[in-house]
């Protein structure tokens, strides 16, 4: 009897973990290990690039809550999927990745694809381990629980080609129990929950760190027995439903600017939330931060004297309890100042919704799209999932789209990372729809529909997992907002256009395609076709819904190419561009 190959064992140590799903991009020898995972009932999803497969890995983290695993070939693949480490580190999403490399003895002489990844990836992960053929089982299990015990995560493994294609000795796996669930000082609890009490203006914000953690029971609890109004994160909607009356997410800058105590739940104090400084928030707001990584609290404008350090389900259990059934008083004049402003800012939107021009704006765009998928699949069914990126397209759609149930939102999170939205997407079909016993036997209203809102320029970094989408039978609703540039189009006419264009190939200086331009009118709904999905072109509020309840009941991958305003003479600004100058200098006034 032959012993088994590297690759087996890399498989079997997998399997034992409790590995479902593998993103990856194969070739030699890394396709022996991504066969052998499928002859164990492991799930493998080829990408089209390793970029969108080590995205798709850091979704499905954040979704499950266990390490996502993405394998690929050594060298450019690695290089390729660096991506994938840089956003889950900066996210704090479990990643394992796993990558072939030169066979051992030829390593310094130049053989293929040659490179020293364990140097290159070592700065960037938590830990970066080159395994041996007697070491697979345990290198493995080291790197999936490093990557996912405290503060979550990217790890690497190195296998090297002799060791994926030898023959070892089946020693088994290791167990790797849920990480444990720590509390918090209960003399901090205590001076929190006090403090709480004590405020005119308590805010609560809400972190994609509390989806991730799966608290939304808890602070279900706290919010509800409390009253005290709450803000979520982009990631962080749906860990209370958007429909809360707590909910102050319309009223963001007045929350923020009256609020004297905030306690926030898994974010972190970075240019999401403009540092916890001035202008933006009170000067003299009190932050206690509750976070699994002591490294976070009290960074920027935080107080480390109000950090909890702890799992956030079980510390802010510890806060319920401390608070003892105390509930804010919700007519004060920091209520009424949230209600008047929510108020203001709903009526603006719902205005700015319904204007009919053509081409259409934004807000007409998602109105549309929002109105026709209610109608189809309310959100408390909570079958929707959004992935959205782009600039204008993530940053308006995200208001646009309530979400009533957690981890059913994902965008370019704390790394503003653009390329992510397809690799997201396949990502969220594997968590929530791959055939399994358990969801088979479920009710039917547990499957989710995927639905992603792109923008061009966004769209353009992964339209080829369209294809990949398509093969493996994902019905995905892709909505690319074209306005025909980065930011902006150039020109909402094809002759203007088509002169810019031809100044630019003939060099001329001026009059010619801008460094934000992209192509006029792409048709970018043919993408789908060429893997058996369906495309829709709409320029028209008409033509929009039709495609939508189309594209949403269609069992086939579909791309919706959605003609907008180019928007030229817009200027180009962000609510997270700050001019750190200026913000403290104003901070002084």
């Amino acid at each position: 009897m032959t012993s088994p190959t590297g690759a087996a064992l890399i498989a079997r140590a997998l399997h034992e973990l409790g590995i479902k799903v593998i993103f990856g991009l194969v070739g030699i020898p890394v396709v022996q290990i991504a066969e052998e995972a499928i002859a164990l009932g492991i799930r493998f999803i080829a990408f089209r690039n390793e970029q969108a497969a080590s995205y798709a890995a850091t979704a499905y983290a954040y979704l499950t809550g266990r390490p996502g695993v993405c394998l690929v070939v050594g060298g450019p693949g690695v290089l390729h999927a660096m991506a994938g480490i840089g956003n889950a580190s900066a996210n704090a999403f479990p990643f394992l990745l796993l990558a072939g490399s030169s066979e051992t003895h030829l390593v310094t002489k130049g053989a293929f694809q040659e490179m020293d990844a364990i140097s290159l990836l070592s700065p960037h992960t938590k830990i970066s381990i080159r395994s041996s053929l007697d070491s697979i089982p345990e290198s493995i299990t080291n790197a999936y629980k490093t990557a996912w015990y405290g503060r979550g995560g990217p790890s690497f493994i190195d296998l090297p080609a002799d060791v994926i294609q030898g023959e070892g000795e089946n020693s088994g796996a290791y167990v790797v129990p849920d990480p444990p669930k720590a509390a918090s000082d209960p003399d901090k609890i205590r001076k929190v929950a006090q403090l709480i009490k004590s405020a005119k203006a308590p805010l609560v914000i809400v972190g994609k760190g509390a989806a991730y953690a799966q608290a939304e029971v808890v602070i279900r609890e706290l919010i509800d027995q409390t009253k005290i109004p709450f803000l979520p994160t982009p990631m962080g909607k749906g860990v209370l439903p958007d429909s809360h009356p707590s909910n102050t997410a319309t009223a963001r800058s007045t929350a923020l600017k009256g609020a004297d105590v905030v306690l926030i739940l898994g974010a972190r104090l970075n240019w999401i939330l403009h540092f916890g400084d001035n202008p933006k928030w009170n000067s003299a707001v009190q932050i206690c931060q509750v976070d699994i990584s002591g490294e976070e609290l009290g960074r920027n404008n935080g107080d480390a004297a109000l950090g909890m350090i702890g799992d956030i389900k079980v510390v802010t259990s510890q806060l319920v309890a401390a608070l003892g059934g105390w509930q804010y008083n919700t007519s004060t004049p920091f209520v009424k100042a949230l209600k008047a402003s929510a108020e203001k800012n709903e009526a603006k939107a719902a205005k700015t919704a319904k204007v009919d021009k053509i081409p259409m704006t934004y807000a007409r765009t998602f109105d549309v799209i929002k109105e026709t998928i209610h109608r189809l699949s309310p959100p408390e069914d909570g079958s929707v999932v959004y992935v959205s990126e782009g600039a204008n397209t993530m940053d308006i759609s995200r208001s646009a789209f309530p979400v009533e149930h957690p981890r059913l939102r994902l965008d370019a999170g704390t790394y503003a990372t653009m390329g992510v939205g397809l690799g997201y997407a396949i990502a969220a079909h594997a968590a929530y729809n791959l055939p399994s016993p358990e969801a088979s036997s479920g009710p039917k209203a547990s499957r989710k529909k995927i639905v992603c809102l792109e923008g061009d320029s966004a769209f353009g970094f992964s339209l080829a997992e369209v294809e990949t989408m398509a093969r493996y039978g994902m019905d995905t609703l892709i909505f690319v907002i074209n306005n025909g540039g980065v930011y902006h189009g150039d020109s909402e006419d094809s002759d203007k256009w088509l002169q810019m264009q031809k100044n630019t190939i003939e060099g001329k200086a001026n009059g010619g395609l801008r460094s934000s331009s992209l192509g006029w009118e792409v048709r970018y709904e043919k993408v789908a076709e060429m893997g058996g999905g369906k495309g829709y072109l709409a320029r028209t509020p008409g033509e929009l819904a039709k495609a939508t309840e189309e594209g949403f009941k269609a069992t086939v991958p579909v791309v919706v190419n959605v003609i907008i305003e180019a928007g030229a003479a817009q200027k180009l600004e962000f609510a997270w561009q700050n001019n750190s100058k200026k913000t403290k200098k104003e901070s002084k006034l």
